[in-house]
């Protein structure tokens, strides 16, 4: 992304628009050279100072506090000076275009966080850490993302890539050496033992990520049902406001809705879909269509019954359609009028929770489910925030370790253990950046904010 080494960057680092005050940032090997020129003196490292930010004429363009890192001692390893100004627009501009005259450009997105991980002082999660933290929508979220900006994550993988290399280490001696004092390495069970041992470690730090996947990108439950049943209640209701229209008119739905919320700093996106049913007018047979296309999208079904009818032949029908590989939840419905107890219960063998959408009663109930879903106890909070690159990677290293353990115990082959082991180990360093491409790194900086 870089356009080359030795450019010196600049961008607002805080946010656009009037404000009291406003952060630029500029890195890079001109940044002494720029000081100088700009405030009169390169101030002492980490130490704030006062000082006028001059045009080339020598008028003050703003006044403002200055500090200045000294490389390698900065947030990208490269001298980094922060001018801490008025947050005028005007000004900004001024003085943004005051540091391209002396040398700097324009950040690209990410650009600043791109640097720090080039330079070694973030690995590659860590960085994409910091847009989590900022895009984070809930308190747990954005704690979770804090975490992995501490390391938390990293320091996991690196502790299986290591505990991968001293096993292809054993295992390569085992090749290279497979007489040695006539003992067999490859089928004395210390492999295998030490290979089930990292695939373990492996299958909890996936469950992990998973969590921390959930809670960065959110649950995705999509709500079908029959019309009539309560689903725009069901949606109000967990939305605490009424974003759908609620009548007793079949076919009040007719798009898919979408709105964003969390429980308990758990992140949902639920979508509200028309009602399933046969119709001939055009416009809800879009919307039929629309709501029977969201199926794919989802992670789980919420399919919303009557309490008073129980599951109708249509609704078999449809519990028929939807893919085996996602899950459904029944939401039993007007509990108010059938005359039931809210909570979970069990309906055709499925998990089903009981609710009046019209008074609120068993939406305990229904947040406890959707947090069990991801193995979320009441008020834990994931280790770490993941991404879907993550999930794939980690998977990757998996089915690696799976190949690798059928390669020793079936063919007792140890060379092709071995290049097992070193996929996983690459599989893994895509995590940290240990191993990366320069379209990966393009992919993830470019989402980016431009001063981060």
């Amino acid at each position: 992304m870089c356009a080359a080494a030795d450019d010196t960057i600049a961008a607002l680092a805080s946010a656009p628009g009037p404000a009291g005050v406003a952060v630029v940032r500029v890195s890079g090997p001109a940044v002494p050279e720029i000081a100088q020129r700009l405030i009169g003196r390169l101030p002492e490292p980490r130490r704030a100072v006062l000082a006028r930010f001059r045009d080339a004429g020598g008028s003050t363009i703003d006044q403002g506090v200055v500090l200045y890192f000294a490389a390698p001692a900065s947030f990208t390893g490269e001298h980094v000076l922060e001018l801490q100004g008025h947050g005028g627009p005007v000004l900004v501009d001024e003085l943004l275009s005051r540091l391209l005259e002396l040398g700097a450009r324009l950040a690209g997105p990410g650009e600043f966080s791109e640097r720090a991980f080039l330079n070694d002082k973030l690995s590659l999660d860590q960085a994409e850490a910091i847009a989590d933290a900022i895009a984070a929508g809930s308190r747990v979220s954005a704690r979770a993302a804090i975490r992995s900006l501490e390391g938390a994550f990293a320091r996991e993988v690196e502790a299986l890539v290591e505990a991968l290399t001293r096993l292809r280490v054993y295992t390569e001696a085992a090749i290279d050496f497979p007489d040695e004092d006539d003992v067999d390495f490859l089928g004395d069970g210390e492999i295998e033992r030490r290979l089930s041992a990292i695939t373990r470690e492996l299958a909890a730090l996936r469950a992990q990520a998973a969590q921390g996947a959930v809670f960065r990108d959110g649950l995705r439950l999509v709500i079908l049902g029959r019309p009539n049943v309560g689903k725009s209640s069901l949606l109000n209701r967990l939305a605490r406001r009424e974003t759908a229209i609620v009548t007793d008119i079949a076919g009040t739905t007719r798009d898919v809705l979408q709105q964003q919320l969390s429980i308990d700093g758990l992140p949902l996106v639920l979508v509200d879909t028309a009602g399933l049913r046969e119709t001939e007018d055009p416009i809800e047979a879009e919307g039929v269509r629309r709501a029977r296309a969201e199926i794919a999208t989802a992670d789980r079904i919420l399919l919303v019954i009557d309490d008073r009818t129980g599951l109708s032949a249509a609704d078999r029908t449809l519990l028929d359609e939807i893919d085996a590989e996602i899950e459904v939840t029944l939401i039993a419905n007007k509990i108010d009028l059938s005359g039931r107890d809210p909570g979970m219960a069990n309906v055709d063998g499925r998990p089903t929770v009981r609710v009046a959408a019209i008074d609120g009663r068993g939406f305990d109930a229904l947040g406890a489910h959707l947090k069990s879903l991801v193995g979320i106890e009441d008020n834990a909070e994931p280790a770490f925030v993941a991404r879907r690159r993550h999930l794939v990677a980690l998977d990757r290293a998996a089915e690696a370790l799976a190949d690798g353990h059928e390669r020793l115990v079936v063919d007792g082959a140890g060379d092709l253990l071995a290049e097992e082991l070193r996929l996983a180990q690459n599989a893994l360093g895509e995590i940290t950046g240990r191993v990366s491409s320069d379209d990966l790194l393009g992919e993830i900086f470019s989402s980016f904010c431009i001063g981060k």
